[in-house]
């Protein structure tokens, strides 16, 4: 393990501190980059964040703990990115720091919409960052059981086998279990398309469909992210593979589950505004299913995405739920 690196978090959010609480199993000190000066001070005070993962205790001698961001990007060798990907876009362009060798972790869920890219491919057109060395970390991995020290496992993904082993090896402990890919691409691409299908699952179970029909959805939601993903970029991959299907079912499924929150809060009646206002998280599959939209219908031939087109109707159409999945439930098999 290479603990010569410095690593950063970049986000306060529930897997920005379940990802400090990961690194500080491995390593001496770790930054940590938040916006409110609140949290920090909160932090300082208490141990622990205010608003997520209140549980989990650190040791605040391996804190460096920052409201610069700045001073963040120039101290760590490893930046991991966890800022929900609608705010991103604005964090980044704080950022003056020379970014060009640094290693980028994206461990958001979305793409940004002002540039309409996932935020390696952003990282990479932007601030000049090599794809060797831009990573990913996908799950399947809740931040509420990385708390509770449930066994999880992640995927880290990156063009460079000993950047994703490094990143890896300072996120693996007890309960925690690491493997590398490199499909970047596709893997970043899955992180953002199980948050869209998540909803339709949570939209179905608040408009009283069952399990039977549960399972249907996935399994044709595994089917269209293969389709989605081959389009954008065609590699050899397995699609059942853990930082896919196993992702996909765990935020499909999990009590854990904004996604799924959200969709649940859709489809029991709530309006899109007053859903995203009871929560108090960012559910990033309504940002991600109108870039996906978007993404498919600028494709010359387009690709049958039955569930991204049912949530968008949804969601930006203003279309009624229970009329949109009764159609959807004729077009999947």
């Amino acid at each position: 393990m290479n603990t010569n690196l410095k690593y950063a978090v970049f986000g306060s959010g529930s897997w920005a501190t379940a990802i400090v609480k990961m690194l500080c199993e491995n390593l001496d000190e770790v930054g940590w980059y938040m916006r409110s000066v609140y949290t920090k001070e909160h932090l300082i005070k208490e141990q622990h964040n205010p608003s997520y993962l209140s549980s989990v205790e650190f040791h605040l001698e391996q804190l460096k703990l920052s409201n610069d961001i700045n001073e963040m990007a120039n101290y760590a060798d490893v930046l991991i990115f966890v800022i929900p990907s609608a705010f991103i876009h604005a964090e980044i362009e704080k950022i003056t720091a020379n970014l060009k060798d640094k290693i980028a972790v994206s461990a958001i869920k979305g793409i940004l919409p002002e540039s309409g890219l996932m935020l390696g491919e952003h990282l990479h057109e932007h601030n000049d960052i090599p794809f060797e060395s831009i990573a990913v970390i996908a799950g399947p991995c809740h931040a509420e059981e990385v708390a509770l020290e449930r066994l999880s496992y992640l995927t880290i993904s990156c063009a460079n086998a000993k950047n994703a082993q490094n990143i890896a090896d300072v996120l693996s402990s007890d309960y925690i279990k690491t493997k590398i890919s490199d499909d970047i691409i596709g893997i970043e691409y899955a992180v953002m398309l199980k948050n869209i299908y998540a909803i339709a699952a949570g939209i179905a179970h608040g408009l009283g469909y069952g399990d039977n029909f549960q399972s249907v959805l996935m399994s044709n939601a595994i089917r269209e992210m293969k389709r989605f993903i081959k389009k954008v970029h065609k590699m050899k991959r397995n699609i059942n593979n853990s930082a896919y299907l196993g992702d996909l079912l765990v935020t499909g499924y999990s009590v854990f589950s904004r996604n799924r929150m959200f969709g649940n809060m859709i489809g029991k009646g709530y309006t899109v505004k007053s859903a995203q206002m009871e929560m108090n998280m960012v559910a990033e599959g309504y940002y991600a299913a109108k870039s996906a939209y978007l993404i498919n219908q600028k494709n010359k031939k387009k690709t049958r995405m039955p569930i991204i087109e049912a949530v968008y109707a949804i969601l930006y159409e203003g279309k009624d739920p229970k009329r949109v999945f009764k159609k959807l439930t004729d077009k999947l098999d």
